[in-house]
C-alpha cells in the first residue's frame, strides 16, 4: 500500500516536472520566437553611410581627355576588352572609346546600363552616342565609392536582392554548404549524424549546420561553442523556417555571412565580398570567382587569397567539384574553371577610404547636420564633389615633389609636411584635399593647420587701393623704407625679402614682385579697418587683431580658408560657400538634403578684374614666373606666392579658368624650412596643375572697366606705337584726362587748330595737346572720345570751337 502510494507520488512529481519543463520550454520558445521575428522583420543590419565621388559626366564639350576617361574607368575597375558585351567593360580605339556602363541609382534619378561611344579630340569630348535615349545630352558613369562611415562594430556590407544574385553563386553555395536546403525544415538530422560520425572516427572535421543554422548563428548568437548555444541554434532555426520562406532565408544569409576582414572592418555578405576581392559587382563575376567566394564560407581567414593562395585555390576547386557532382555544371565548365587563376585584386580598397583626407572634410560637414547613429546605421548615400582625377593628380604631385625637395636638403627638410586643396572656381565645389604626407592620422592639415600666410594677403591691399579709384595699375608707389608706430607696435620697420628698397615703382609691379615696403605704405593709406573688412568679405570669419603686420600676412589661416579667398578672385568677385557635398539620400533613394549653390557678389567686379590682371602679372614676370617653364603661356594663369618670417611657411595660391589650388609646406613644429613660396609650394602647385586639363583664365570684363594704352612714366594716355606705353585695364573713372603728344598723334592724327596758326612747343608738338582730356563714352557705342579744350582766341577773346575726335579702339 505504501509502495503504491510512493509510486503514485513519484509519478505525479514527474508529471509536474515534465509539465513544468514543457511550460518552461514553451515560454522559452515564445521568447526566442519574439527575438527571431523582431530582428528578421525589423532592422536587420546597421548599414554604414557610403560616400561617393562625383560621377564623371560625358557630353559634347566636356573637358575630358582620353587619358582622363581611361583613368576614371580604371578607378571604377572597368576591364579593357575586345568587345563591350558585358557591363563593366570598355574597348579602346584611341580617340574613340566604347564603354558598357553598369548603371547607377542616384536616388532622384537612375542612370541606365548602356553602351556609350565617346569621341574626343585629345582635350575634350566632341561626341557622345548611347544605346539609351537621353533628353539631357549628358551620360554619367557611376560614381566611385570613396569610403564609408562605419558603426562601432565596424561591420560593412552591400545589400543584395536574391533576384539579382547570379544563379551559379546560389548553385555553388547550395551544393557545398547545404544540398538539402530546399527540403529540410531548418535542421538536418542526417547532416548532424554524419558530422558526429566523421568527427568521432577521426575523419575530416565537418559541420552539420544547415544554411539556416549558420544564419541563426551569425545573425542572433555568439560564436561560443557550448551545448546551450547549439540547442538555441537548432530551435531558432526551426522557428525561422516556420515563419519565413526559403528565399527570404537565403537572401538574409547571402547578406549576413562573414567572408573576410580588412583591417578592423569585417566584410559581410557576397555583395561586398565581390568588391573586396575582385573590385567588381557580383553580377560581373565569372564562375571561378563565385566559387572562390563560396569557398570562403568555411573559413575566410584560412583561405585568405593573399596569405594562403594555394589553400584558397584548392578550396575553390573543391566548390567547383561539388557543383560538378551535383550536376550544377558540366565537365567542360569544370575543366575550364579549374584552369583559371584566382585573379583577386592586388590590394583591396573596400573598408579603407581611397581618399581619407577628403572623406574627413565630408565627415566634419555631415556631423554638423546629422546624428552619428544616422551616419553609421541608416545606409545613407552621400554624393560629394570629389573629382577622383584631380584628387589622384594632387596626391601624386604632392608626394613626388615633397620627396624631391627633401632629397635636396634632407637635414633641414626631413619630416616636411604640407597640404593641397583644389576647388572649382565657378561653383565653390571642393575637388581634392591632401591633408599631409604619409598615413592619415586624423590631423588634416588642409583644415587643422593654421599658419601665417605671408604675402598671400597682399592682394587684399591692392584690391582696396584699386577699388578706391585713387590708384590704377600703373600708379607710382613708393617702395622706400617705412617706420610705423602705434596700434600696438613700436617703430615697426618692415623690410623687403631681398633687404633692398626699390624706389618708386608701378603698383602692378610692386604686387608682381611682392614688395613689402610698397605694400605697407599702400595698406596703411587705405587703412587697417578696410583691410580687415575685406578679409571678412572674402569669408575669413576669424577675429583678426588690427596690427599693421597683418598687411604682410601675419594672420593664421588654414589652406582651406585661403582656398575660399582665392576662389572669390577667380570667380570675378562672386563668393561661393566652399562645399564638399552635393546631396544625401536615404537607403530607399529618397533625397534627404540638397546642397545648392550659395552665391553672392562679395567684391566689386571692376576692382577684381584689375586685381586679376595684376595676379596674372605675378605669373608673367613676378614670383610665379617659373610656372610658364612647364605650363602653356596662353592659360593666362593668376596666382600669388607667400613666405613667412624665417621661411617657416611656403605658400602658393593660384588658378586657371577651371581650377583654383592652394599649397602649403612647413614643419608641424614650426621650424624654418628655408623655402620661399616660389621655391617650395610653387613647384608642388605646378606639378598638380600640369596633370589637369586646364582652361585659360578669361574673366568677364565689367562695363566699368576700359582697356587703355598708358604711358608708364607720366601715367597719361598713350598709344601702342609710343615708347613706354602699356596696355592695361582701368576703371573708367580713373582714366587720365591728359594724353602724351605721341599718343595724340598716333590715335587721332594731326588736326588743324580752330583759329590762327597752330602754336608748336620746343619739340614741334602742338601746344593745345596738353589740354586734352577724357570724357565719358557715348552711351550708344563702344568707342572712346576725346575733347580738346583750347585757350581763348588771343585777338578776340572768344572761346574756341571744341572739336570732338572719335577713336574706334
Amino acid at each position: 500500500m505504501n509502495l503504491s502510494r510512493g509510486f503514485t507520488f513519484i509519478s505525479m512529481v514527474l508529471v509536474i516536472i515534465i509539465l513544468a519543463a514543457f511550460v518552461g520550454l514553451g515560454i522559452y520558445t515564445v521568447r526566442l520566437d519574439y527575438i527571431v521575428r523582431s530582428k528578421f522583420e525589423g532592422k536587420r543590419w546597421e548599414i554604414p553611410a557610403k560616400v561617393f565621388a562625383r560621377p564623371l559626366e560625358l557630353f559634347n564639350g566636356a573637358l575630358v581627355t582620353p587619358d582622363n576617361l581611361k583613368q576614371e574607368l580604371k578607378l571604377l575597375n572597368y576591364k579593357k576588352a575586345d568587345n563591350y558585351e558585358s557591363p563593366g567593360t570598355y574597348v579602346d580605339k584611341g580617340s574613340m572609346v566604347y564603354v558598357h556602363t553598369r548603371g547607377f541609382d542616384f536616388g532622384d534619378s537612375t542612370e541606365p546600363e548602356q553602351v556609350l561611344e565617346v569621341t574626343t579630340d585629345g582635350q575634350q569630348v566632341t561626341d557622345v552616342r548611347s544605346t539609351q535615349q537621353n533628353g539631357t545630352g549628358i551620360a554619367r558613369l557611376e560614381p566611385i565609392l570613396v569610403g564609408g562611415i562605419y558603426p562601432r562594430h565596424n561591420e560593412d556590407r552591400v545589400l543584395i536582392q536574391l533576384g539579382k544574385v547570379p544563379q551559379p553563386l546560389i548553385d555553388a553555395l547550395i551544393s557545398t554548404e547545404d544540398r538539402k536546403f530546399y527540403s529540410h525544415h531548418g535542421v538536418s538530422i542526417r547532416g548532424i549524424a554524419r558530422a558526429m560520425v566523421s568527427n568521432m572516427t577521426g575523419g575530416p572535421r565537418q559541420g552539420g549546420s544547415t544554411l539556416t543554422q549558420q544564419l541563426v548563428k551569425n545573425f542572433y548568437l555568439s560564436p561560443e561553442r557550448t551545448l546551450k548555444r547549439k540547442a538555441n541554434e537548432a530551435l531558432m532555426a526551426l522557428l525561422v523556417e516556420l515563419h519565413y520562406n526559403k528565399n527570404d532565408i537565403l537572401e538574409a544569409y547571402l547578406n549576413e555571412v562573414n567572408l573576410g576582414q580588412n583591417g578592423n572592418h569585417s566584410i559581410n555578405g557576397f555583395g561586398l565580398a565581390s568588391q573586396f576581392y575582385f573590385g567588381q559587382p557580383l553580377n560581373e563575376l565569372k564562375l571561378p570567382q563565385m566559387a572562390f567566394l563560396v569557398g570562403l564560407v568555411k573559413g575566410p581567414s584560412l583561405y585568405n587569397p593573399w596569405r594562403n593562395p594555394e589553400l584558397a585555390l584548392e578550396r575553390r576547386n573543391v566548390v567547383l567539384h561539388n557543383m560538378l557532382i551535383t550536376g550544377r555544371i558540366d565537365q567542360q565548365q569544370y575543366d575550364d574553371a579549374i584552369k583559371t587563376k584566382l585573379n583577386v585584386i592586388k590590394k583591396p580598397t573596400v573598408g579603407q577610404s581611397l581618399f581619407p583626407d577628403f572623406l574627413d572634410v565630408v565627415r566634419r560637414q555631415l556631423k554638423e547636420e546629422y546624428q552619428e547613429v544616422d551616419l553609421t546605421s541608416e545606409g545613407l548615400r552621400i554624393f560629394t564633389t570629389l573629382d577622383p582625377i584631380v584628387q589622384t593628380s594632387a596626391n601624386n604631385a604632392f608626394d613626388t615633389t615633397l620627396k624631391q625637395l627633401i632629397k635636396r636638403n634632407p637635414k633641414r627638410l626631413e619630416g616636411l609636411q604640407g597640404a593641397v586643396t583644389v576647388a572649382n572656381p565657378e561653383n565653390g565645389e571642393i575637388l581634392a584635399v591632401v591633408g599631409g604626407s604619409g598615413m592619415f592620422t586624423g590631423f588634416n592639415r588642409a583644415v587643422d593647420a593654421k599658419r601665417q600666410v605671408g604675402s598671400l594677403l597682399k592682394p587684399v591691399v591692392y584690391f582696396n587701393a584699386l577699388e578706391s579709384q585713387r590708384y590704377s595699375l600703373n600708379s607710382p608707389i613708393s617702395d622706400a623704407p617705412v617706420s610705423i608706430t602705434g596700434m600696438g607696435m613700436k617703430d615697426w620697420k618692415p623690410k623687403n625679402y631681398d633687404g633692398q628698397s626699390h624706389g618708386t615703382v608701378p603698383l602692378v609691379y610692386a604686387l608682381a614682385h611682392s614688395y613689402n615696403l610698397a605694400t605697407v605704405r599702400l595698406g596703411w593709406e587705405m587703412g587697417i579697418p578696410s583691410f580687415i573688412n575685406t578679409l571678412h568679405t572674402l569669408g575669413i570669419d576669424d577675429d583678426i587683431k588690427p596690427y599693421p603686420s597683418i598687411l604682410l600676412g601675419a594672420v593664421n589661416l588654414s589652406p582651406m580658408q585661403v582656398l575660399g579667398m582665392y576662389q572669390v578672385y577667380a570667380a570675378n568677385g562672386f563668393r561661393y560657400a566652399p562645399r564638399s557635398i552635393r546631396s544625401v539620400v536615404d537607403a530607399k533613394g529618397n533625397p534627404l538634403q540638397r546642397y545648392g549653390l550659395n552665391v553672392r557678389q562679395s567684391l566689386d567686379p571692376g576692382g577684381v578684374y584689375l586685381l586679376n590682371y595684376a595676379l596674372q602679372q605675378v605669373m608673367r614676370s613676378g614670383t610665379g614666373a617659373s610656372a610658364y617653364a612647364t605650363l602653356p603661356s596662353n592659360l593666362n594663369l593668376a596666382g600669388k606666392s607667400g613666405t613667412t618670417n624665417d621661411a617657416r611657411d611656403s605658400w602658393f595660391a593660384g588658378y586657371s579658368g577651371n581650377y583654383v589650388a592652394v599649397v602649403w609646406l612647413g614643419h608641424d613644429d614650426n621650424r624654418p624650412i628655408g623655402l620661399t613660396g616660389s621655391s617650395g609650394a610653387l613647384p608642388v602647385w605646378i606639378n598638380v596643375m600640369k596633370q589637369l586639363n586646364l582652361a585659360p583664365v578669361e574673366p568677364v570684363q565689367p562695363t566699368t572697366v576700359q582697356w587703355q594704352w598708358i604711358d608708364q612714366a607720366s601715367g597719361n594716355l598713350s598709344a601702342q606705337e609710343c615708347p613706354g606705353a602699356v596696355y592695361i585695364p582701368m576703371l573708367a573713372s580713373t582714366v587720365p584726362n591728359q594724353a602724351t603728344s605721341c599718343g595724340m598723334l598716333h590715335i587721332y592724327g594731326s588736326q588743324e587748330a580752330p583759329y590762327g596758326e597752330t602754336e608748336l612747343d620746343e619739340n614741334g608738338q602742338p601746344v593745345y595737346q596738353q589740354y586734352a582730356r577724357r570724357v565719358p563714352e557715348p552711351a550708344d557705342t563702344g568707342e572712346a572720345s576725346i575733347n580738346l579744350e583750347l585757350p581763348p582766341d588771343p585777338d578776340t577773346g572768344k572761346p574756341p570751337v571744341v572739336r570732338r575726335f572719335w577713336s574706334s579702339e
